[in-house]
């Protein structure tokens, strides 16, 4: 599997109710169905993965995240995951709202528009950057609202999310040592996954706990 995507799987317990966003072929889905006994079902906005899901015998119907997840009743999944698909989404602040209405967790990954070989090719260049996390041209990405680490967790203070899990890896894998700093986390941090809930009466949004 992807790589973020195997970093999903191990943070989503096993029997867990699953709703994958632009699940892509069920990759996570098949995963979570086999090796944890999940109830793990997905949406997809590109009709031909759609349709190969079902055909491997997967719970995925077409759907777009950006009005769809409206139909689905309050707290009918235990975890809910947004993989790479934060910011290609046209409304990322409702998607998070949907998510942590219909789920207890929200399960979120998205390459960090702060990492140092964006800043400074960005710089260099003028242009926009081409990285091994950002590996199209501009006229081509489906990527509209591309953020970073700091960002996301300004949103997630502003909108009153517990980040209860956060890491930043690099492209190879590795967990990157600087979780504890998120201004550190923000410049070498190639991608980032957090896991969040909604905030309980007086208790402060935000945070900065680690996974891993």
């Amino acid at each position: 599997m992807r790589l973020d995507l195997r970093l999903i799987a191990e943070m989503i317990p096993p029997g867990a109710r699953v709703l994958d966003i632009g699940c892509g072929d069920g990759t996570l889905i098949e995963h979570l169905t086999r090796e944890k006994n999940a109830d793990a079902r997905g949406i997809e906005i590109d009709m031909a993965l759609a349709t190969r899901a079902v055909a491997a015998g997967l719970a995925v119907i077409h759907g777009d995240a950006d009005t769809d997840l409206a139909f689905y009743p309050d707290g009918a999944f235990d975890y809910v995951v947004l993989s790479r698909t934060l910011q290609a989404v046209g409304r990322p602040r409702e998607v998070l709202r949907q998510m942590l209405r219909i789920g207890r967790h929200a399960v979120v990954s998205f390459p960090n528009f702060g990492h140092w070989q964006v800043r400074w090719r960005l710089l260099v260049s003028g242009r926009m950057p081409e990285t091994e996390t950002w590996d199209r041209p501009w006229y081509e990405t489906p990527n509209i609202h591309p953020c970073t680490i700091r960002d996301f967790f300004e949103l997630c203070r502003l909108d009153g999310y517990v980040v209860e899990r956060w890491l930043a890896v690099d492209e190879r894998g590795l967990k990157a040592p600087w979780t504890r700093s998120v201004w550190l986390a923000n410049l070498f941090g190639e991608q980032a996954l957090f896991q969040l809930r909604r905030a309980q009466p007086g208790e402060a949004p935000g945070g900065d706990r680690t996974y891993g």
